[in-house]
């Protein structure tokens, strides 16, 4: 087990860790839960309303804790369920949930924006290829993996 990480790769989770909290940092100045933010970050990319199984595949967030997170955001009138498609639920933003986004995750969304407009269109596109690459990479090899399987 020892030294299965290579230097690149300890460094590689050390950042994304770090990215991941810092979006902690800020739901927590914005003064709202990570489920909370994550739900109200997507519902406003997605232009104030989103299936709930999307918010579940785009979040990562387990399928228990955004029902719970919805359930509160229910109850303080940010979001509403309606069912389409059959048993399907789509969330959307109350004005209360849109003037919460606005002051909230549009804040945050102009800080990300600012980023990446700092940057030249050429490292814009190099992060993004890299970043695709690696997503990509990774899936493929996730559909190989076994329990103790190859996964070179």
């Amino acid at each position: 087990m020892e030294n299965l990480m290579t230097a690149s790769l300890k460094r590689f989770n050390y950042l994304t860790s770090e990215i991941e909290a810092t979006y902690h940092e800020a739901a927590l100045k914005l003064g709202l839960s990570d489920s909370a933010l994550t739900i109200l970050y997507t519902l406003c990319n997605y232009k104030g309303s989103c299936p709930l199984a999307d918010i579940q595949r785009l979040s990562g967030i387990s399928k228990q804790t955004l029902n719970s997170a919805i359930r509160k955001l229910e109850t303080e009138c940010i979001v509403y369920l309606e069912t389409f498609q059959g048993k399907k639920k789509r969330a959307y933003l109350t004005d209360k949930g849109k003037e919460l986004t606005e002051n909230t995750v549009a804040r945050l969304i102009e800080i990300e924006n600012a980023i990446f407009a700092s940057w030249t269109k050429a490292e814009q596109e190099l992060y993004l290829e890299l970043t695709q690459r690696y997503l990509d990479a990774f899936r493929d090899k996730l559909a190989d993996l076994t329990k103790g399987g190859d996964t070179q």
